[in-house]
């Protein structure tokens, strides 16, 4: 029996309403739409597109954008949205998605890291390098193991309030419950994400991410037929480990 509690932030409805609440756009969406912006009206494959806030930016930028996720609760929210209407809506996966039909693509919001096992991996870049036509970019961010983020996820550094938009709100805090060495210089860790709402309702989302390190990123996409274009370690275009703990991708078909 599968577990009700795995990524229900995404697929249970009332969670998808705190993570609309609680993540704004930013710095991020900032740096991926600079990545698809290089060529103006671009096919944009949003893989991992939650709940649309960067596809829809895209697609009001005028690309033209298709968005895909297997949580069916965010994409119905996705959908409802002002602005969805421009927008292709895919509930599924990346082997659901055309061949040769894209001109980028990209992976936000370390969708990348939940690909836990090696052959998941392989087979999500395999899926991107058949969509994307040659030449074409990928774009994607996954956390630097080296900065170690996961010790921040605890309840003293993680709880906060979150504000809803009927008024109520909801303080939201995160428990790592196990850490191990993926065996190739990253680590591996699972943890819970834990609700306390207003009215006395007691929720939590579990996860396991893969903190891939950079030599491991960088082997498995050019097994995918990739060319890294560049990596980087911060929003703001920083060198690796002089960021903000991140490595983001920038590579070619």
């Amino acid at each position: 029996m599968s577990d009700p509690t795995h990524h229900a932030e995404f697929g249970h409805h009332r969670l998808v309403e705190v993570y609309d609440a609680d993540y704004g756009w930013s710095c991020d969406d900032d740096f991926f739409m600079s990545v698809v912006g290089v060529r103006p009206r671009s096919r944009v494959l949003d893989l991992g597109c939650g709940t649309g806030r960067l596809a829809l930016g895209m697609a009001e930028a005028g690309h033209v954008v298709t968005g895909v996720d297997p949580a069916a609760a965010s994409i119905e929210r996705a959908r409802s949205k002002p602005g969805a209407h421009g927008v292709t809506w895919i509930d599924g996966v990346a082997s659901d998605v055309a061949s040769s039909a894209f001109d980028a693509a990209v992976m936000t919001s370390h969708v990348a890291q939940f690909f836990v096992g090696d052959d998941d991996w392989s087979a999500a870049l395999g899926d991107l390098a058949r969509a994307i036509v040659p030449g074409g970019v990928l774009g994607f961010d996954s956390r630097d193991p080296q900065a170690r983020a996961w010790e921040q996820w605890n309840p003293d550094s993680s709880r906060h309030e979150v504000l809803l938009v009927d008024g109520s709100s909801v303080v939201v805090w995160t428990d790592v419950t196990s850490t191990g060495s993926d065996g190739a210089g990253g680590t591996i860790v699972s943890f819970t994400i834990r609700y306390s709402f207003d009215d006395g309702d007691r929720l939590q989302s579990t996860a396991t991410l893969r903190f891939r390190s950079e030599s491991v990123l960088r082997s498995s996409l050019a097994a995918a037929g990739f060319v890294i274009e560049v990596i980087y370690g911060g929003w703001r275009r920083q060198p690796i480990g002089a960021g903000d703990g991140e490595l983001l991708v920038v590579a070619r078909r």
